[in-house]
Order: structure tokens, then C-alpha cells, then sequence
């Protein structure tokens, strides 16, 4: 049980990391594209979305190589939420960061990729302790 708890922490550790570099120091200028209307979103959101999967194939590779889909999971979510958060028909038009709105869909938009990433670690620590 406290390997469990402590390959939890560690895990949660790692996975706050991996968002924050991905997210700040790793989105470069061009993904932020990914707010554009029409198409013109895809090319930089795939990119930003790359960067979180990428990741997440490292860290579980570490941990429990076969898990590596956990990887398009990853991918699969971020994308999905990011364009919803982003995209001007949908939540992007919430965008006035002087408005209740933006905060509130950008807390949403973190509470996912939190889930995302606690989803992540429990399929860890249950494939690694049955």
C-alpha cells in the first residue's frame, strides 16, 4: 500500500510538472495559433497537443511501457478540450480576461487536464499493483 501511495505522489509530482513545460515554457508563439477560427486552428493545436503527448509517452514509458497509449489519450483530450476552451464558437469567445468568463473557462479548461492526468496515474499505479 505505501508504494502505491508513493508512486501516486511521485506521479502527481511528475504530472505537474509535464503540464507546466508543455504548456509555458514548450508552447512556442505559433501553437497559440490554435485560437483561430475555421481550419486555420489545426496545424498549431496538433503541434501543442504533440508536446503533452510526447511527454506523457516518456513518463509511462518509464513506468509501464505497454501503457503507451496512454500517450493518445492524452493527445486525444488535451485536443478535444483545447478547442472547445480556444475555438471562437465555443468557449473562445469568452476572451476578455477583465470578465469572470475567461477565468472561469481556462479553470475548466485545467480541472480537465487535471482529470486527464489523474485518469493517467491511476491506470499506473493499478497496472503496476493489481
Amino acid at each position: 500500500m505505501s508504494q502505491q501511495l508513493e508512486l501516486t505522489f511521485i506521479l502527481f509530482c511528475i504530472y505537474q510538472w509535464k503540464h507546466y513545460i508543455a504548456d509555458f515554457p514548450l508552447q512556442r508563439e505559433y501553437m497559440l495559433r490554435k485560437t483561430l477560427p475555421h481550419w486555420n486552428f489545426l496545424l498549431p493545436l496538433v503541434l501543442h497537443c504533440a508536446v503533452h503527448a510526447f511527454l506523457t509517452l516518456l513518463i509511462v514509458l518509464w513506468y509501464a511501457p505497454s501503457l503507451w497509449w496512454l500517450a493518445i489519450f492524452d493527445f486525444v483530450v488535451h485536443f478535444i478540450m483545447d478547442r472547445i476552451k480556444s475555438g471562437p464558437r465555443y468557449l473562445g469567445r469568452y476572451n476578455d480576461l477583465r470578465k469572470a468568463g475567461f477565468w472561469n473557462v481556462l479553470g475548466f479548461d485545467q480541472m480537465i487536464h487535471h482529470y486527464t492526468h489523474i485518469y493517467i496515474i491511476y491506470v499506473i499505479v493499478v497496472h503496476l499493483y493489481p
